[in-house]
């Protein structure tokens, strides 16, 4: 005889002919089942299994209801089993039920699924970011400005501009170099030809008013005082802020003022630090800055004369961008072929512009423009003055 096992929904059948005729002797056995299992089909019986499968003891149990039970363990895998399904039920064999108890072995293993699958995208494409601060110890002395400069040049990650040219333009009235704070003496105005004044330096003055258009008045009456004023604080000439309190004679620079502590006023007034108020004054300015648009009115035509008068001289005139350096002249045997009726092509005529360069966006280079004689007509000249590239000369017979 040949025994059959079967696994299906953890248990267990066996098909054995010798296990009928066993339990047909037996006095506990089940009873006879008829000979043409076609017609009626035993009854599911339902046992337990010991865990001795040698000495294997079935009892027989009242026959109960089934019930949906809850999911159990994973099925332990027999391979023989899955052979075993394969193979045809005779009619002639008795079907026994086993429920199978679930081992230790098994309860370990659904443990084990049961942990949550690891983290498999780490490391590729999200990392965990630390951070370590190391202080050292004793004393540390950050690096100045010159050493990060000198390092930074070392690895030529930056590129730092040129150094701009000092400015030497000096004020009329306070002799300081250059423009100064915007909450201070301000930016520089041309005065004349290399003359310059600070703008509140010029604004403070006690002759000079401003027009509506923005205009400065008396400007140069106020610097012909000036030159014979002495600063009460620095005791050097220039001053014209005088103390508006009736009698006082104290007189300051701008800048000298604001240094002693002088009380300014919305109505371009001014008390010296023995006449005014103490404590704080509704009227009282403490801010200087001046952004609307404020120039000093000039006789131009009167200035441009002067410069055409003087020939040679040290001095440049300054028109926007463009830069004056000759003005030339025209002897009377050039006047037909050296003008046009707008304008006139002096001969020795030199003047430079800042403006675009041809080779490269968002910088500027200098144009040094020129008029020669050539064949008794005029030759203009312009010279592309730009740094690193050799200077290049463009000519023509015409402004154009």
């Amino acid at each position: 005889m040949k025994d059959i096992v079967f696994c299906s929904n953890n248990c267990f059948v066996l098909y054995s002919a010798a296990v009928q005729a066993k339990n047909s002797e037996s006095k506990e056995s089940v009873p006879s089942l008829p000979q043409s299992p076609m017609k009626e089909r035993p009854p599911k019986a339902f046992h337990q299994y010991s865990n001795n499968i040698s000495t294997l003891d079935v009892h027989c149990l009242p026959q109960l209801q089934e019930k949906v039970s809850p999911p159990s363990s994973p099925p332990i895998m027999f391979p023989p089993a899955f052979e075993a399904a394969k193979v045809e039920a005779k009619p002639d064999e008795l079907k026994v039920t086993v429920k199978l108890k679930p081992r230790l072995k098994a309860i370990h293993s659904s443990l084990d699924d049961c942990r949550p699958p690891s983290k498999k995208w780490k490391g590729m494409k999200w990392k965990k970011w630390s951070i370590q601060i190391v202080i050292p110890k004793g004393s540390f002395k950050p690096p100045c400005e010159e050493e990060i400069d000198e390092f930074l040049k070392k690895l030529g990650t930056t590129l730092k501009p040129d150094p701009v040219p000092k400015d030497y333009r000096k004020c009329c009235f306070c002799h300081e170099e250059g423009d100064g704070l915007t909450d201070g003496p301000a930016r520089l105005l041309n005065l004349d030809l290399d003359l310059w004044v600070h703008l509140n330096c010029a604004l403070w003055s006690t002759e000079v008013y401003e027009t509506q258009a923005g205009a400065l008045i008396n400007v140069e009456l106020a610097l012909r005082r000036g030159l014979q004023m002495k600063c009460m604080f620095c005791h050097k000439m220039g001053a014209t802020s005088g103390c508006h309190r009736l009698r006082c004679t104290n007189i300051y620079h701008f800048t000298c003022a604001i240094k002693a502590q002088c009380m300014f006023f919305k109505d371009k007034t001014m008390l010296c630090p023995m006449h005014k108020p103490k404590g704080t004054h509704e009227q009282e300015l403490s801010y200087f800055a001046v952004f609307r648009r404020v120039y000093v009115q000039r006789d131009e035509v009167r200035q441009i004369a002067s410069i055409v008068q003087r020939g040679e001289r040290d001095h440049t005139f300054r028109v926007g961008s463009l830069i004056f350096h000759a003005v030339g002249q025209l002897l009377p045997q050039q006047m037909q072929a050296f003008h046009s009726s707008k304008a006139l092509f002096p001969v020795g005529y030199e003047a430079s512009r800042l403006y675009w360069s041809m080779r490269y966006a968002n910088r500027r280079c200098r144009y040094l423009c020129s008029i020669e004689e050539k064949d008794g007509l005029p030759l203009f000249v312009i010279k592309v003055v730009e740094q690193g590239h050799e200077d290049l000369v463009l000519t023509d017979t015409t402004p154009k």
